[in-house]
Parts: C-alpha cells; structure tokens; sequence
C-alpha cells in the first residue's frame, strides 16, 4: 500500500469504494485498514462498517487500534435486493435477444 502523504484523495477514495460497493451489492460492508507506522510507512487506517445504503455508519478517528461497532439490520439487505437492485424485474430479454442468441459472426445484409 502506497504511503497515504503520497495520495492525498486516498481517504476519500477508500471510503468511496467501500460505499459503492455496499451500495452496489445491497450489502453491509466490514472494511478493516492497517493504522500507525511500520517500517516507516504510515498506514491509512480508516476501518469502516457501511451501510447497504452505503451509508458510513462507524468509522475509525484515528490510525491508533481502535474498536468500531454497528447494529447490523441484515433485513435491510433483503430490501435493497427486493426493491431497488431487483434486476430481473426489469429484464428484458425480448430487446436484447440478437444479442445473446447470435452464435458466431452475421454478414450485414
């Protein structure tokens, strides 16, 4: 991992990953980043838990060790993948099936 005075967007880009994923996936995400020094190398550290909103809901303060914690309403994954992220609602195939049935190439006509 680079050191973070090499990035300075790395702190935003870190959490900003997380929450899109977790928005993404209709998932809670646990994400765990190494803090302090080693070797010389200051570490990020910014452990988060984010929402399937992708909402942060607990987030390290410091690069010291620290403890987060977060009810984790695993119901709401069910709602984000029963609603909003529900795709195959949506699908449909009748548009897309040249696409998808087409084996090998087809000479304009």
């Amino acid at each position: 991992m680079p050191d973070p005075s090499q990035d300075i967007l790395q702190g935003y880009h870190n959490a900003l990953v997380m929450q899109a994923g977790a928005y993404q996936n209709g998932a809670w995400v646990v994400g765990v980043a190494k803090g302090g020094v080693e070797e010389g190398v200051d570490s990020l550290g910014q452990s988060m838990i984010v929402a399937p909103s992708g909402q942060i809901v607990a987030q390290t303060l410091t690069t010291d060790d620290e403890v987060i914690v977060a009810r984790c309403d695993l119901d709401w994954c069910s709602r984000y993948k029963n609603t909003l992220f529900d795709f195959e609602r949506y699908r449909r195939p009748e548009v897309y099936s040249r696409i998808t049935g087409q084996r090998g190439a087809v000479l304009p006509d």
